[in-house]
């Protein structure tokens, strides 16, 4: 791998004004000249496209110097040390970051932001910055449709580097088109989605080191809570939630259908208690291919034990 080019006087110039200005640069504000040092701090990746704004933002100097030095260190030795430096050479970047004013920010431990657009490119930055371990409560309803695509986008690219992401809805969005069929895609790249009975309250929580919960109640405020205690909390809060909820074939009930019609007769006949033997005497299958139904049952409904499998399933038919 080649060295990076870093930023020269007009990029960094450039990204300090686009941080003095919330983060932030429309595309279509962006003056003809600047064109070239816009397309440096891309190919960079100090700054990152939002299509569906039309804008351009400031990405945290940290993610890129990971990225970059993780690159470097796996082109060999000889990069090593130009690796160790990534985090000195953008340094004057990161407390330019550090120290920009944050838009409707409050400070200390917790942080307002007002605004769905300042709220949603916070929630992203967040989600580069600690990207191990995504858990949020959903309480239904569909996303703006404009936003699905995004939503896809970014957690696609959280899994893929190795992030797990939980979800809890509530067993209304069952009902809900556009949330079912945004659940199926998400799940089809490895998310975690279950329902619960449960009334929920918004809430994210990443790496269990930041919350995001409402500020406001029309949503248009979110807080941004840092306090370790808090934080702990509402993970145990989440956790809980998550042992009482269950899991959904949201694969099937995007498509419109229910599962195979034997595996329709194994769930029926595993939630009125019958044995895995006894399944199989009755509707004349091998326990291996019984087994077998079972264990896709158990993958569907996100099901760790026999016992939540049957419960669960027992809730999705009384529901």
């Amino acid at each position: 791998m080649a060295d990076p080019e870093l930023p020269d006087a007009a990029a960094r110039e450039l990204y300090r004004a686009i941080l003095a200005g919330g983060g932030r640069i429309r595309i279509a504000d962006i003056p003809a000249e600047r064109a070239d040092t816009v397309q440096s701090l891309l190919d960079l990746g100090l700054l990152k496209p939002y299509i569906t704004t039309g804008s351009l933002g400031a990405v945290n100097p940290r993610a890129v110097s990971a990225r970059l030095g993780a690159d470097l260190r796996a082109a060999g030795t000889r990069l090593l040390q130009r690796a160790e430096q990534l985090p000195y050479l953008l340094g004057d970047l990161t407390d330019a970051y550090d120290t920009a004013p944050r838009r409707h920010d409050q400070t200390g431990t917790t942080r307002i932001v007002e605004g769905a657009d300042d709220i949603r490119h916070r929630i992203i930055q967040l989600s580069e910055e600690l990207c191990h371990e995504a858990l949020s409560l959903q309480p239904g309803g569909a996303r703006p449709a404009d936003a699905i695509d995004d939503i896809v986008a970014h957690a696609g690219s959280f899994v893929a580097s190795g992030g797990s992401m939980r979800t809890i809805y509530e067993s209304t969005a069952r009902l809900d088109g556009p949330t079912v069929q945004l659940a199926a895609r998400l799940t089809d790249i490895g998310c975690h989605i279950r329902v619960t009975a449960f009334a929920l309250t918004k809430m994210m929580i990443f790496d269990r080191t930041v919350a995001v919960i409402p500020a406001s109640a029309d949503h248009n405020a979110a807080a941004f809570v840092e306090d370790p205690a808090t934080v702990a909390f509402l993970a145990d809060v989440f956790e809980r939630f998550w042992q009482l909820s269950e899991g959904v074939n949201w694969t099937a009930l995007a498509a419109g259908s229910a599962d195979s019609a034997m595996h329709e007769k194994v769930g029926r006949l595993l939630v009125q208690g019958l044995t895995q033997r006894a399944i199989a005497g009755r509707l004349g299958l091998s326990e291996r291919t019984v087994a077998g139904h079972i264990a896709r049952l158990r993958e569907l409904y996100d099901a760790e034990t026999l016992f939540q499998l049957g419960w669960q399933m027992r809730g999705s038919r009384d529901g």
